[in-house]
């Protein structure tokens, strides 16, 4: 269903039953709500929970900003070093964390607990921070505070993100062999050992929408919001950090430099997860994921 969000339509899914405790689960870069697994979804369910998916602005069914241009991400990655609190992105994490608050309010969704993957992770400790009043608990997943120091992707990885974040409009198979190639360098083992399953899903997601430009932007803002530690630091929810230990993309320093940056917070290392959500983990990230929120 379509809702107004910060302004803007956003796509969101409504699971559960409206009466048990919210959980709004927040994706993460150029990925649409339907890569939340629904057996991850279904066990939040099954665990008395409300669960809530949507897609980000840019991706999916919400919101496209069509014809507006993000700045180049060498350039910007570079002009950000010497001036740092310049805007130079057409949006940033901010502006997609009022998204989120603004599809709790277009639910009359009081407070939820927050969990979110990758970027989502990011524009969780956004909410979490600057809408601590709406959040009961918050959990990031395969996330970072992008702080200065800490290890990124490697090489292989890099480059085809950014090839990803800068590419020109392509067909969709080009985009679908181009995903593939950056999923399997991601995934966890048993990730990348169900190659099949990942073409569909990708090929479901291109059925859906397929919008070659919205990763572009999405970039942008991640750049343009720069390191998220000063924002962790306010951070005052209950949060339990989750990563995998096996993570290309978001090494798991990155995750626990969450957890050392919110106070109180506890760190969750998944043996055998990369910078996905394996099926045979699922089962023990809901587990996590109920008592945490059980406890908030």
């Amino acid at each position: 269903m379509q809702v107004i969000a910060n302004g803007i339509n956003i796509e969101v899914e409504d699971h559960g039953k409206p009466e048990n405790p919210a959980i709004l689960l927040v994706m993460g870069y150029t990925a649409q709500l339907i890569y939340w697994p629904l057996d991850f979804v279904n066990g939040l369910v099954d665990k008395g929970f409300r669960v809530i998916t949507f897609d980000n602005r840019d991706v999916g069914l919400s919101y496209k900003f069509d014809g507006v241009q993000p700045p180049h991400p060498i350039r910007q990655m570079v002009a950000k070093r010497f001036f740092p609190k310049r805007q130079m992105a057409p949006y940033n994490l901010s502006d997609m964390a009022r998204d989120a608050v603004g599809v709790l309010d277009a639910l009359k969704i009081d407070q939820a607990h927050v969990v979110g993957a990758s970027m989502g992770g990011m524009i969780g400790q956004l909410i979490a921070a600057d809408h601590a009043d709406r959040v009961l608990s918050f959990t990031p997943i395969m996330s970072s505070t992008n702080g200065p120091g800490l290890p990124g992707a490697n090489a292989e990885v890099r480059k085809v993100l950014m090839q990803t974040a800068r590419a020109k409009a392509r067909t969709p198979d080009e985009a679908l062999e181009l995903g593939l190639a950056f999923s399997s360098l991601i995934a966890s083992e048993e990730g990348r050992s169900r190659p099949e399953e990942r073409r569909a899903m990708m090929k479901l997601a291109q059925e859906r929408a397929f919008y070659p430009a919205g990763p572009k932007r999405q970039m942008a803002a991640i750049i343009d919001t720069g390191n998220l530690r000063p924002v962790a630091n306010r951070i005052n929810v209950p949060t339990m950090v989750i990563h995998g230990a096996d993570d290309p993309l978001i090494p798991s320093v990155c995750g626990k430099d969450i957890a050392v940056n919110v106070k109180g917070a506890r760190f969750e290392l998944v043996q055998g997860m990369g910078h996905d959500l394996p099926p045979s983990k699922l089962p023990e990230m809901v587990d996590l994921i109920a008592a945490h929120c059980g406890a908030g």
